[in-house]
């Protein structure tokens, strides 16, 4: 009998001991798997109410920005040509200086922004090109006119001014700029304007991209995307934050069929305000240039010049007597950077080179065959885009 007892003794301490090393270095060994909880979740925690953060209506972001978003309604005259017999003294005498009757005119609508309290408004650029009448309807029912301050086409962008109102200065409600840098994909936005001529119109969406480009609307590109309805009419209208603060200024839309198909494009407005504040300024946008024609860099590119990736910007191009040319740069060269900073394609180098102020001297990094080098070269000033003549 002791003998029987002293085997299940040592026979229970040493099952002891195996589970006392198995539950301290193999644990796992020992769970049990429940179905409930054979794939590991993450899952978040159980709230009882809804987070009193959590937005229910932007009712606040629109009557906030409401008021500072105009309708732009635009008129020009139809130019045909003149018949010589108008000039004839004789003709006129009998049939008058304007026999065939005022000249027909043509008229358009688009919407804009108010951005100062002394009148300034911000629209885009095709919204207004080539009228001689503006007409600016306020959200309280006045109709004012306005003048064209200055315009940039390459970034499709006006800025106007409501003229005095019986000699009085208008003291207008000017919407509040937003920060680009707190915008992130997935933000609410609120687009504003006035869509086919209907009246004032808020629609809402998300960002659905930043930095958009290549799309071929403007020369200088670095679009907003959103979802939020952009039809005709909301061209130079706001596109405004969850606070009711403008971040970009709608611009145009990708469509088949002329209405919204939830992908639209404002232009942010970092570049917007530092356009507006040069033609403020000056009546004009001063860019940097230094004579280059550049293109991209194809996978085939990249394998037959034995270059690393696609990076970069292949000089295709450099007009005699340019900034580039005297600054050493030659045709078939890589531009690799521009005053330190990356380039990843022409439209970067496009982008980075306008940034720079005319008559700075820049350091420009460039692969020459096997060999990267650094140069310098003495920025020159963008001439202004030419205008197809009517």
């Amino acid at each position: 009998m002791r003998r029987l007892w002293l085997i299940f003794a040592q026979t229970v301490t040493i099952s002891l001991a195996v589970l006392f090393v198995v539950g301290t270095l193999k644990p796992e060994w020992l769970d049990k798997p429940s179905p409930a909880n054979v794939v590991a979740l993450q899952e978040s925690a159980v709230v009882a109410t809804a987070p009193a953060t959590t937005p229910t209506s932007f009712r606040d972001a629109a009557k906030k920005a409401l008021p500072s978003v105009v309708h732009i309604f635009t008129s020009q005259k139809i130019r045909t040509r003149r018949n010589p017999l108008f000039d004839d003294p004789i003709f006129r005498h009998f049939f008058g200086d304007n026999p065939a009757g005022d000249a027909p005119r043509t008229s358009g609508l688009g919407s804009g922004v108010i951005v100062s309290p002394n009148g300034y408004i911000l629209t885009n650029f095709h919204v207004v090109e080539a009228a001689d009448q503006i007409e600016i309807a306020l959200s309280d029912g006045r109709n004012l006119n306005a003048r064209l301050v200055g315009s940039d086409p390459e970034s499709d962008l006006a800025v106007l001014q409501i003229t005095e109102h019986n000699g009085k200065e208008l003291l207008l409600p000017a919407i509040t700029l937003g920060q680009m840098d707190n915008l992130v994909v997935g933000d609410v936005a609120l687009a504003i304007g006035n869509p086919f001529g209907v009246g004032q119109t808020v629609t809402m969406g998300i960002i659905s991209a930043l930095g958009r480009s290549h799309l071929g609307i403007n020369t200088f590109e670095n679009f907003i995307q959103t979802d939020a309805a952009i039809n005709p009419g909301n061209s130079g209208g706001a596109l405004v934050d969850s606070q009711g603060n403008l971040i970009g200024i709608n611009t145009a839309i990708y469509s088949r069929s002329g209405g919204s198909l939830g992908i639209g494009f404002a232009i942010p407005i970092s570049i917007a305000r530092n356009v507006m504040e040069q033609i403020i300024q000056t009546g004009t946008v001063t860019r940097g240039w230094i004579g280059v024609e550049a293109q991209e860099i194809s996978v085939d590119l990249a394998e037959s010049f034995g270059l690393p990736d696609t990076s970069g910007a292949l000089i295709a191009g450099v007009l005699r007597g340019s900034p580039a040319d005297a600054g050493g740069i030659k045709p078939g060269d890589i531009l690799l950077a521009v005053d330190g900073r990356a380039v990843k394609d022409p439209q970067g180098m496009l982008d980075l080179i306008a940034a720079q102020k005319p008559g700075e001297t820049i350091s420009f990094r460039l692969r020459r065959q096997n060999n990267v080098l650094d140069t310098t070269v003495k920025i020159g000033k963008r001439a202004p885009p030419r205008r197809e003549r009517e």
